[in-house]
C-alpha cells in the first residue's frame, strides 16, 4: 500500500466515526477507563502509526528470544491476553495489539479483509524494529495470524492457531462455528441500529452458546469491559466487517494454501467448538503441525480452560525458539 492510499485509509477512517450517531469524534476514538492492567505495571498501553493505522498495543517483557505477537478475536480485544503475557514474558518481548476496529486501534474505512490486516500487524511490528516473531492467534486472531505467516513465512519462528476455521481451506463451510452462520451476514444499517444499546445483548450469543459451560466463559467483569468497549461509536460497525470480508479472505486463503507453511504450527482447539476440524484443516496449510483438543473447553480457552491453554502455549514457544 503506498504512501497516498495510506493517506486516504486513514481519512476514511476518521469520516467514518464521525459519521456515526452517538458521540463526539473525539468520544468515539478514545476508550473508555480500562480495567486495571493485570494487576502489575509490568504490562504498558502504547499506540502506533503502522501502514496508516493507528494502533493500540500492550507489550510486557524483555530478553532476546524472539517476540511473541499475540492477536485477539472478536467480541474481545487485547485485554484477553494479559494473564498470558505475564507468563511468557521472563526472556522475551511480548506484544499484544488491538486489531484495526479494536479496542484502542483505529477504525479504518476499508481493509478489514485478514490480509490488509496482517499487513498491518506486520508493519507495527517492523515500526518497532522486530523481524521475526512466534505468532498466536484466537478466532478471527488466528485468520490474521496464518495470513502473516502466508504472506511473510521466512519472518515467522511458530505460529499458533486457536479454536476457530481457516476461510477457504477444505471443507470449512461445515465448521461447527457455522451451525449459525448469520452473522456472517449481519451488518449495514439495520444490523447496527438493532445492536446500537444492546451491544452485551448480542455478545452473549457468542459468549453462551459457544462455551461449554456458559458459567464458566467469559468472565462478568470482562463481559461489562468488552460490551463497553465494542458499544463506542462505530466499533460494531467495524467489528462486523470481520466477517462481512470472509468471501474475500476464503479467496485470499485458498491462494495460500497452495505454498504450505514450513514453520511449526501448534493448534489448539476445545473439545466442544471446533474438535478436530482445525488441526484436520491446519494440515492443509502447513506441514509441520501439533494438534492439541483441550478436553471439556469451548471456544474460549483462555477462559474456560486457562491453565491448561496456557500450559501448551508456554511450553510451544519455549520449545521452538531458537535462541
Amino acid at each position: 500500500m503506498n504512501t497516498f492510499l495510506h493517506t486516504i485509509r486513514r481519512a476514511a477512517g476518521v469520516l467514518l466515526a464521525a459519521a456515526a450517531l452517538q458521540p463526539t469524534a473525539h468520544a468515539a476514538n478514545t476508550p473508555p477507563a480500562p480495567q486495571p492492567i493485570a494487576a502489575t505495571s509490568a504490562i504498558r498501553s502504547h499506540t502506533i502509526e503502522a501502514n496508516g493505522v493507528e494502533l493500540h498495543y500492550l507489550q510486557a517483557g524483555h530478553g532476546d528470544a524472539t517476540p511473541v505477537v499475540l492477536l485477539h478475536g472478536y467480541t474481545e480485544t487485547s485485554h484477553m491476553w494479559q494473564p498470558l503475557m505475564t507468563r511468557l514474558a521472563g526472556e522475551r518481548v511480548v506484544i499484544a495489539p488491538d486489531l484495526p476496529g479494536a479496542g484502542g486501534s483505529a477504525m479504518p474505512a476499508s481493509g478489514y479483509d485478514k490480509k490488509t490486516m496482517a499487513q498491518d500487524i506486520h508493519a507495527m511490528v517492523r515500526a518497532l524494529g522486530y523481524r521475526k516473531v512466534k505468532l498466536v492467534g484466537h478466532d478471527i486472531g488466528l485468520m490474521v495470524a496464518y495470513a502473516y505467516a502466508a504472506q511473510y513465512p521466512d519472518e515467522v519462528e511458530s505460529i499458533v492457531l486457536m479454536d476457530a476455521f481457516l476461510p477457504g481451506v477444505g471443507d470449512w463451510q461445515k465448521v461447527w462455528l457455522l451451525r449459525d452462520k448469520w452473522h456472517f451476514n449481519f451488518y449495514g444499517a439495520t444490523p447496527e441500529q438493532l445492536v446500537r444499546g444492546r451491544e452485551r445483548t448480542y455478545f452473549e450469543h457468542f459468549w453462551n452458546d459457544f462455551a461449554a459451560d456458559p458459567a464458566h466463559s467469559v468472565s462478568e467483569a470482562d463481559r461489562r469491559y468488552y460490551s463497553a468497549q465494542y458499544a463506542r461509536n462505530g466499533r460494531m460497525r467495524a467489528g462486523f466487517e470481520y466477517f462481512h470480508t470472509f468471501t474475500q479472505d476464503a479467496d485470499d486463503f485458498a491462494a495460500f494454501a497452495r505454498t504450505p507453511l514450513p514453520m511449526p504450527m501448534l493448534v489448539l482447539a476445545g473439545e466442544r467448538a471446533s474438535g478436530t476440524f482445525l488441526i484436520d484443516q491446519a494440515k492443509l496449510v502447513a506441514t509441520n503441525v501439533q494438534g492439541v483438543v483441550v478436553p471439556g473447553a469451548g471456544h474460549w480457552l483462555m477462559e474456560e480452560a486457562p491453565d491448561a491453554t496456557m500450559a501448551q502455549l508456554v511450553h510451544f514457544i519455549d520449545a521452538t525458539s531458537s535462541n
